[in-house]
């Protein structure tokens, strides 16, 4: 086994969490999140047949906010449920089972169950567990990592990215379209028919002492673009103007995520999100993160059309690998 697994260490403390687990005094969220106040993130409706205000819509929140929700994206809601319902049966297996798809030592690749994922700052921990694989392209996708149990699991994944194609193009081409590209432009920046959705199943168990701890430090996401699906259990923050504020999401949203790959491509001109997660004390917070990753050795960086004399690029070229693992090592890009 890699490491003890937080679900296993939740359920042996009753008032008090490991020394590893509490976070400095600048990052305990009882001292560090502005209480009271929900932030009012965009919340937009897809189904809008004006495509012009949809595109409007999804690149002001995406210049101003790095986040947004969007309803009504064709996803069935009985979709949504089953996808999560295997990924929470996951969880619930014994954990012998659980550790027969856990991360082999040594591997390169990030796929999955696991605990600790980055090298953290001062040695501390995240308050969760997770499970990544690949769900998309076909050619990407390592069948070791998905749960046999529950039998269904293989099913209800295929038929959640079969409907999350259409969410995926919508975004990138109204962010394409906003930049005066042509609306497939951005997308094949990205990786085009190789961009990989890579699945993390994010299990925040129960926490003694939620003042105390967090479930995912302070970061952006390192991918192009992410479709979150959390369960009903609040827990994301995101920073506004150096504050933390809680994102109060609402039932079958998706919650979408502007990555590092769309700010460097977009020059700056969209924010790549810095958000966090809090865990509760009595209750089982999950999510179900889909990050667009682009192939590995893809190099990018500001869109070729968007960089000039005067607009000159403000950020590096480089291989989607080599700046992840830059960014996982701690090492400055």
């Amino acid at each position: 086994m890699e490491t003890e697994r937080v679900q296993n260490i939740a359920s042996t403390f009753e008032d008090t969490i490991p020394e590893a687990f509490i976070r400095s005094e600048h990052e305990q969220p009882a001292i560090t999140t502005v209480h009271g106040v929900n932030l009012d993130v965009p919340v937009i409706d897809v189904s809008d047949p004006d495509e012009e205000k949809i595109t409007r819509l999804i690149a002001d929140a995406s210049r101003e906010w790095g986040m947004f929700q969007i309803v009504n994206h064709g996803i069935p809601s009985e979709v949504i449920s089953k996808f999560q319902s295997v990924g929470r049966a996951f969880f619930e297996l014994p954990q012998v089972e659980k550790e027969l798809y856990a991360k082999p030592p040594g591997a390169k690749s990030i796929e999955g169950y696991g605990t600790f994922l980055q090298k953290e700052v001062e040695g501390k921990k995240g308050w969760v567990d997770h499970l990544f694989h690949r769900i998309w392209p076909p050619p990407a996708i390592n069948y070791r990592f998905w749960p046999k149990n529950p039998p269904v699991y293989r099913e209800a994944n295929e038929e959640y990215v079969k409907y999350l194609h259409g969410v995926v193009d919508k975004l990138f081409k109204s962010l394409s379209l906003d930049l005066g590209l042509e609306e497939h432009e951005l997308k094949e920046a990205v990786g085009g028919d190789e961009l990989t959705y890579l699945l993390k199943i994010n299990y925040y168990p129960p926490c003694p002492r939620p003042d105390l701890a967090l479930g995912l430090v302070a970061h952006t996401d390192m991918c192009s673009l992410t479709i979150l699906l959390p369960n009903d259990i609040q827990g994301l923050q995101a920073c506004r103007d150096g504050q933390w504020y809680c994102v109060k999401y609402i039932p079958n949203a998706l919650v979408i995520h502007i990555g590092d790959q769309i700010e460097i491509l977009s020059n700056g001109k969209y924010k790549s999100v810095f958000h966090r997660t809090t865990v509760t004390k009595d209750k089982t917070r999950m999510s179900w993160p889909v990050f667009l990753e682009p192939p590995p050795d893809l190099a990018v960086g500001p869109h070729p059309k968007l960089v000039n004399e005067q607009n000159p690029p403000k950020y590096k070229t480089k291989k989607y690998g080599d700046y992840c693992y830059c960014k996982l090592n701690k090492i400055p890009q």
